[in-house]
């Protein structure tokens, strides 16, 4: 059975590698490409997620590097076609809900390769959001779908798809965060840093309805300030927000403030270093929802909607927004202990129950 696996972007590197670890365990019945599409190209969104999570070089790197969506999905579709046409495999294996998912689900679907879609049925019922976009097409065009909880298979189920191609098999990013919970615990980048476990915000934010427009970014900009005034505030810069916050002469008025830490992308192994000890999580990230949930850290998300109801249901998110954000962190900060418990299957043995229904299928 040959398996052609994508990457692109620095989520679908943490959903992979769990898989991959169990395709190598029955190596006798897969044959597993990894092809990265390059929709994440430098080192910082790239490489250091795959040497800390102990990815195996990419058996072909598409490239495309960074566009608008429209062009970076035309490029990959056009850089994969080829490699679909030579290796002709047996199933397409995409994660997550990038641009690099749909578009060669899309190639494989019109050349007749079967695909499937690990993190299926995952829904915020905002369609101004392109990963909204593009989870409801990749599972349209999915034979085989591994949605992470009953509610997205629920999703899938309302939207026609076939109960008997739907497999609920817990959360992917788990697997990796469990696996990789031992190496943690002993990274150093809060003494680098000279901050205190439980003493910081950790602030991660790229999503266009928070940073691309300037009197949405303003207003962050400004709110970070006022919480610096009680708090650290530790943010990992994302290439998309650093470049809006140059472009619009706000950086400088972050990197002014002594509480504040700018920093560069972080490794995986980093981000959950400053996950796990911080105080609270302020993002707009899917992935570290559900991290946060694990780990029983507060987080709050700054945005309208989440596709990942569990986070706030059952673990310790909730949703927020810029304009209330010194409110939300005073409530959070006066609570007396963390809300939130585990959801079911995430127990980090996703990737074993997912390998196990393809070598059945």
């Amino acid at each position: 059975m040959k398996i052609i696996s994508i990457v692109g972007a620095r989520p679908n590197f943490v959903k992979i590698a769990p898989l991959l670890r169990n395709f190598k365990l029955h190596s006798d019945r897969i044959q597993s490409i990894l092809v990265h599409t390059g929709q994440h190209y430098d080192d910082a969104m790239s490489n250091s997620f795959f040497d800390s999570l102990g990815i195996p070089e990419p058996d072909m790197n598409l490239g495309v590097g960074s566009a608008s969506h429209s062009t970076q999905t035309a490029r990959i579709m056009m850089g994969f076609e080829p490699v679909i046409a030579e290796h002709q495999p047996d199933w397409l294996l995409t994660v997550g809900d990038v641009n690099s998912t749909l578009a060669c689900t899309l190639v494989a679907s019109q050349m007749n390769i079967p695909s499937i879609h690990v993190e299926a049925g995952l829904r915020s019922h905002d369609r101004t959001m392109p990963e909204e976009i593009n989870r409801i097409v990749t599972d349209a065009l999915s034979e085989l779908l591994f949605p992470p909880s009953q509610g997205a298979k629920e999703n899938l189920i309302r939207e026609g798809k076939s109960a008997d191609k739907i497999h609920v098999v817990g959360n992917i990013m788990i697997d990796s965060l469990v696996e990789k919970l031992s190496h943690v615990k002993s990274v150093s980048i809060l003494s680098t840093l000279n901050v205190t476990a439980k003493e910081y915000l950790y602030l991660t934010i790229h999503r266009p309805s928070n940073v691309d427009k300037i009197e949405k970014l303003k207003m962050l900009v400004d709110r970070i300030k006022r919480l610096s005034q009680d708090f650290t505030i530790i943010i990992p810069l994302h290439p998309r927000t650093k470049s809006r916050l140059e472009s619009f002469s706000l950086l400088d008025q972050l990197n002014s403030e002594p509480n504040i830490k700018i920093l560069s992308p972080v490794s995986y192994l980093e981000s959950l270093h400053l996950i796990m000890n911080a105080a609270v999580v302020v993002t707009d990230s899917g992935g570290i929802q559900e991290e946060t949930t694990y780990l029983r850290v507060p987080c709050l998300t700054l945005r309208d909607n989440t596709e990942r109801p569990e986070t706030i249901t059952i673990g310790s998110n909730q949703l927020g927004q810029v304009e209330t954000l010194l409110q939300d962190i005073q409530e959070i900060m006066s609570r007396q202990e963390t809300k939130g418990s585990i959801p079911d299957l995430w127990d980090g043995r996703t990737a074993e129950r997912i390998t196990e229904i393809i070598l059945k299928s």
